[in-house]
């Protein structure tokens, strides 16, 4: 009975976890509500899309009256904003970002006028980054790998702390891990930002780095277990660790292209040739 209600607590921890770190990561759509001339505007803005086509962002509004524009620049460049007229489309105003390189990054800001009246969507600028198209060959196992590992950590912090066996468990969370997260963790940052790893050396992605640091920590937990099987020092603190790295958001600190260095905007030498080659391109998807 008391294997079971472990296994279920272990289940609930890891959902809950999942769900929070998808929640609050830099590319979850940004929801919320604003009013203008006595309407409530519902919005959720994409802030995370797959290469070829723009970007499309649109925002439910029904009542005719209501127009507006929205502002847009790389980021981080040293662009001015551009400003552009949302356009309206069967009860919606429609915007459209033009596409970027894999990991590059643009700025928009959306506003509703009606009359007099102007409100801004959100109070600073959101940020949407461009990615290249990721297969389900890769993209279904790193998800089910990295859930397990998850489970199995927690599973395995807590056997430790009530004086179980934890060799095997220990050994499956290695396996997991180093299955989902540096084995199919590469190959989904490789086809969405061309790039293997952008972690520690070579960069400051979050989402690599933490996985890393889990992996060490498991390592040597696993070292220690195979010497001793009801060892449980380690085992716990690799456990929180995992708990902590998946608390951190997904995505934070990622992958993106630096339009201010010397020779960044070669794919997109200006921002005005940025909205330039919207117009022809932009509003043929909808």
């Amino acid at each position: 009975m008391r294997k079971t209600l472990l296994w279920i607590l272990a289940v609930v921890l890891t959902l809950g976890s999942a769900y929070y770190q998808r929640r609050t990561g830099p590319t979850h759509p940004l929801r919320g509500t604003v009013e203008i001339g006595g309407s409530e505007i519902s919005y959720r803005l994409i802030r995370s899309f797959p290469m070829p086509l723009d970007a499309p962002i649109r925002v439910d509004v029904e009542d005719a009256s209501i127009n507006g524009y929205y502002r847009i620049k790389r980021t981080p460049s040293h662009d001015a904003w551009q400003e552009l007229p949302l356009q309206r489309r069967e009860g919606q105003l429609v915007a459209t970002i033009p596409q970027q390189p894999p990991a590059g990054k643009i700025k928009y800001h959306i506003f509703l006028q009606k009359g007099e009246d102007t409100v801004a969507l959100t109070e600073e600028p959101v940020t949407i980054r461009f990615r290249g198209s990721v297969p389900a060959w890769a993209m279904i196992p790193h998800i089910l790998a990295m859930f397990l590992a998850m489970l199995l950590s927690t599973r395995a912090g807590l056997a430790a702390l009530f004086n179980e066996k934890t060799q095997a468990l220990s050994l499956w969370t290695v396996v997991t891990l180093l299955l989902g997260g540096l084995i199919f963790g590469p190959v989904i940052q490789k086809f969405a930002f061309g790039a293997w790893w952008t972690g520690w050396p070579f960069g400051t992605d979050l989402t690599d780095n933490k996985t890393a640091v889990a992996f060490l920590f498991w390592i040597i937990a696993l070292a220690r277990v195979r010497k001793n099987p009801y060892h449980r020092t380690w085992v716990i603190v690799a456990a929180l660790v995992m708990l902590v790295v998946f608390m951190i958001p997904h995505s934070l600190l990622g992958s993106e292209i630096d339009w201010t260095e010397e020779g960044a905007g070669a794919a997109v030498d200006t921002a005005q040739q940025m909205v330039a080659c919207l117009w022809p391109r932009g509003f043929g998807i909808f």
